[in-house]
C-alpha cells in the first residue's frame, strides 16, 4: 500500500500548496484503517520534493509508554515522517510543539507543515488549536496545520468548541473496488466478501486470521478510541450488540423487534442514537423508507446497512467459499456492496433510502433535490422487477436502475462510478434505466 497512491494524495498536496486563500487547518477524517496516515506520508514526501518541509507526529495509543524516536529521513528526502510519541500529550505539549513548528515555518521561505495524527487524544485540543491558529493568522505565520482523526469531525471537536471558518474538511472514505484491485489485485468477488479494508486484505488467505484482525484492529479500536473516548455511551454493551447485527445488513427491522432481540436495550431513542453513532464511525447505518416526505422518512422502520462488507462477513461466520455457495447470503452481501458504495460516495444534500409499500419493495432510493432514482440489485433474473415498476408508478418523475442480472448494469461497472453518476445519468442514453 505504500507504493499505491489514492487520488486523495494529489488533492492534499494541491490544498497545502494553494495560495489562493487563507491557510486553513486541513482536517482529515474517515474510517479507521482507510489509509489516512499513509496518504499523508505520501503527500509529505511529494511536498518535500517541492521544497515544502513537514513533520508528522502520531498521538495514538494513549497511555502507552513513549515510543522510541524513529526517523525515516534519508539523504534524498530529508523529511521526518514520525517522531517519538510524547510522554505528556496535553495542551501544554501541543503549544510547545506548535511553537517549534512556527520557528521552522519562519526559517523557510516555503513555510512548514505540521501533521498531528489522532489529535483527539489530547484533552481540550480543539480550544488550544483555535487559539494557536488565530494567533498565526494575526501574525501571518506561514505554518500549515493538518489534523487527522478516525472519528467523525463533530465527535472530534465536541460541542463546546467550534473551529468553524478555521478548517477545511478533507474526508477519506472506505476503499473502492478499483483501488483495492489496483493496490492488491483483488477480484470482484473478493471485494464483495472482504470489503475495502487495505490492512485486512493481506490476511485474506487465512480467514481465521482475517476475522481476528477485523475484530482487534478495526472493530474494537472504533469503540474504545473513536466512540467511547469521545462521547457519552451509557450502555456500551448494547452498542456492541448492535454491531453484531451487521450480518443482517439489507434487512428491514422494526425498532421494537431490534429491542426485543437485544439484552438491556433501553429506549428506542437510545437505539436510534447508538445506530447514528455507528453510522458516524462508518460501521453501520440505518436507511429510512422513502416516501417523498422527510417527516414520514424519519418515522419509518430502518433498513440496516453495513458500510463495509468486511464487517458484515467477518461477523457472519461464513468463509469465502461458504458465502458464495449460499445464494441467499451472497445476494445479501452483494446488495450490501451496492448500498455501501452509494453511501460512501454520497455528496452534499444527497441521500440514500429504501422503499417498501405493501408487497412492493426497492432495495435503494438515491435522491437529491428533484432527482430520484430507485435501484434494485438482482442476480440471475430476467426482466425488470415488479418493485421498480411499482416505484415508478408511485413516483412518476423517478427513474429506475437495475444492478446485476441479465439486463442490468454489471456489478463491477456500477462500482466504478460514484452515486452522482447514476443519479445524474441521462435516461435517454443510459440503457439500464427505466
Amino acid at each position: 500500500m505504500e507504493t499505491f497512491e489514492r487520488p486523495h494524495v494529489g488533492r492534499l498536496v494541491k490544498q497545502l500548496t494553494d495560495d489562493g486563500g487563507p491557510s486553513l487547518i486541513v482536517a482529515i477524517t474517515g474510517p479507521r484503517q482507510s489509509g489516512k496516515t499513509t496518504l499523508v506520508r505520501q503527500a509529505l514526501r511529494k511536498l518535500r520534493g517541492m521544497g515544502l518541509r513537514g513533520r508528522y507526529i502520531a498521538l495514538d495509543h494513549p497511555g502507552s509508554p513513549p515510543k522510541p524516536s524513529l526517523s525515516l529521513a534519508d539523504a534524498t528526502s530529508g523529511m521526518d515522517t514520525t517522531v517519538a510519541v510524547p510522554p505528556r500529550r496535553d495542551v501544554e505539549w501541543l503549544a510547545g510543539t506548535w511553537r517549534r513548528a512556527r520557528r521552522d515555518a519562519y526559517a523557510d521561505r516555503h513555510g512548514f507543515v505540521l501533521v498531528l495524527d489522532e489529535v483527539q487524544h489530547i484533552r481540550g485540543w480543539s480550544a488550544a488549536v483555535k487559539g494557536l491558529w488565530d494567533a498565526d493568522r494575526h501574525t501571518g505565520c506561514p505554518l500549515k496545520i493538518v489534523i487527522l482523526g478516525s472519528a467523525p469531525w463533530h465527535l472530534l471537536t465536541g460541542r463546546g468548541e467550534s473551529l468553524a471558518g478555521r478548517f477545511m474538511s478533507f474526508p477519506v472514505r472506505h476503499w473502492s473496488l478499483r483501488e483495492m484491485a489496483e493496490a492488491f489485485d483483488v477480484t470482484l468477488e473478493e471485494y464483495v466478501f472482504f470489503g475495502g479494508y487495505p490492512g485486512a486484505i493481506r490476511h485474506a488467505d487465512d480467514v481465521r486470521r482475517w476475522r481476528h484482525y477485523m475484530a482487534t484492529s478495526i472493530v474494537e479500536p472504533i469503540f474504545d478510541r473513536d466512540i467511547l473516548a469521545l462521547t457519552r455511551v451509557d450502555k456500551p454493551s448494547l452498542m456492541r450488540q448492535l454491531v453484531k447485527m451487521a450480518p443482517e445488513s439489507g434487512k428491514i427491522l422494526e425498532y421494537q423487534t431490534i429491542a426485543g432481540r437485544l439484552r438491556d436495550a433501553g429506549s428506542l431513542t437510545t437505539l436510534q442514537h447508538y445506530l447514528d453513532l455507528l453510522s458516524d464511525a462508518a460501521i453501520m447505518t440505518q436507511l429510512p423508507n422513502y416516501s417523498g416526505s422527510a417527516a414520514q422518512r424519519a418515522a419509518s422502520n430502518p433498513k440496516l446497512l453495513a458500510l463495509n462488507t468486511g464487517l458484515m462477513t467477518a461477523l457472519s461466520g461464513y468463509s469465502f467459499d461458504d458465502a458464495r455457495s449460499d445464494r441467499t447470503f451472497w445476494g445479501q452481501v452483494v446488495e450490501t456492496t451496492v448500498g455501501a458504495h452509494l453511501h460512501n460516495t454520497l455528496e452534499t444534500a444527497m441521500h440514500v433510502a429504501y422503499w417498501r409499500d405493501g408487497g412492493d419493495e426497492v432495495d435503494f432510493v438515491l435522491f437529491q433535490g428533484p432527482r430520484v432514482l430507485g435501484i434494485e440489485v438482482k442476480s440471475g433474473r430476467r426482466g425488470w422487477p415488479r418493485g421498480l415498476r411499482a416505484f415508478k408508478e408511485r413516483f412518476p418523475r423517478a427513474r429506475g436502475l437495475l444492478v446485476g442480472g441479465e439486463s442490468g448494469v454489471p456489478l463491477n461497472e456500477f462500482l466504478e462510478q460514484p452515486a452522482r453518476h447514476w443519479l445524474e445519468a441521462d435516461e435517454s442514453t443510459d440503457r439500464p434505466t427505466v
